[in-house]
């Protein structure tokens, strides 16, 4: 089943990511994840650049396509015209990929301010313009395209705000629901009581939200997450509960656990955040019940 098939069926989306090969041959990639090969509607691929060198993430979308998984392009917007934009979605769909995740640009919020707020959002109307010209069958200088591109899409929220989102947020959502977006994805969820408020104020848009879910495999991950992408990110509990435990991997799984049970019936899918762990994902989708075969 595709992620589509997934979302207009109403059914928990279960998605996860894979960084494109910079060191690591393409082949060992797909060896970790035939573990999980039919438990979940879609792997995100993202634009990788490492210290000058640059991932080839649209060959590893097709390299997951060719081995039966449905591909998700993660690309951005801030730094990308209408051309670039446009040349990225053609060579994405000429590989077979159907499905975009897009952001502004790296949508991790570090603070509270609006500018900060603002770099998490996509850029609605560029995007807008170049998805409604593939569409029609041409590109946005009017030459005329042998199909028409179709893509499922999702764009990010950010989910921290609890009851209390800001106008510019709710905004934005509303001009992603008009240019179709097909989901909402939200930044790391830790504290689900903060999670619920937020969902009961932006449930009326209609559109399957998405929670992103983060392995934690020790505090020394919850502390740098803390200290590098929020402060506060992850709750207390968390990481006395990470730091105490004989067994680590069991106390990580039993976190994941607790935060996906409680997700269920709060939106509408799961994003897994392996945080390395791609080898050891199949133990989390057990011990949450999800997607067995």
């Amino acid at each position: 089943m595709t992620l589509k098939d997934s979302l207009v069926e109403k059914k928990f989306v279960i998605t996860s990511e894979v960084q494109p090969p910079i060191d690591e041959q393409p082949k060992e990639i797909i060896k970790k994840l035939e573990l999980v090969r039919g438990r979940l509607d879609g792997l995100t691929v993202p634009e990788l650049e490492i210290e000058g060198v640059v991932a080839d993430t649209i060959k590893t979308c097709k390299l997951l396509k060719e081995n039966r998984f449905d591909a998700i392009y993660e690309t951005t917007t801030r730094e990308k015209n209408r051309l670039q934009i446009q040349k990225d979605l053609l060579n994405a769909y000429k590989a077979g990929v159907e499905n975009l995740l897009v952001f502004t640009d790296d949508y991790r919020i570090t603070g509270d301010s609006l500018q900060e707020m603002m770099f998490f959002h996509v850029d609605s109307g560029k995007l807008s313009s170049v998805l409604d010209h593939l569409r029609e069958g041409h590109t946005v200088d009017g030459k005329d395209l042998p199909f028409r591109p179709e893509f499922t899409f999702g764009s990010g929220i950010e989910s921290r705000w609890g009851k209390s989102v800001p106008e510019l947020e709710m905004k934005e959502m509303e001009e992603m629901t008009k240019i179709g977006t097909g989901y909402f994805l939200t930044t790391p969820v830790f504290d689900v009581g903060v999670f619920e408020k937020f969902m009961k104020q932006v449930n009326t848009f209609g559109v399957p939200v998405i929670a992103e879910v983060m392995i934690l495999r020790t505090a020394g991950m919850a502390h740098f997450l803390n200290r590098h992408l929020k402060s506060g990110l992850v709750p207390d509990w968390i990481i006395r509960k990470l730091a105490k435990a004989p067994d680590r991997q069991r106390a990580s799984i039993e976190v994941f656990v607790d935060i996906v049970s409680s997700l269920k019936d709060l939106c509408h899918g799961i994003h897994i955040i392996t945080m390395g762990a791609e080898d050891k994902l199949r133990y989390y989708l057990d011990a949450a019940k999800l997607k067995r075969l």
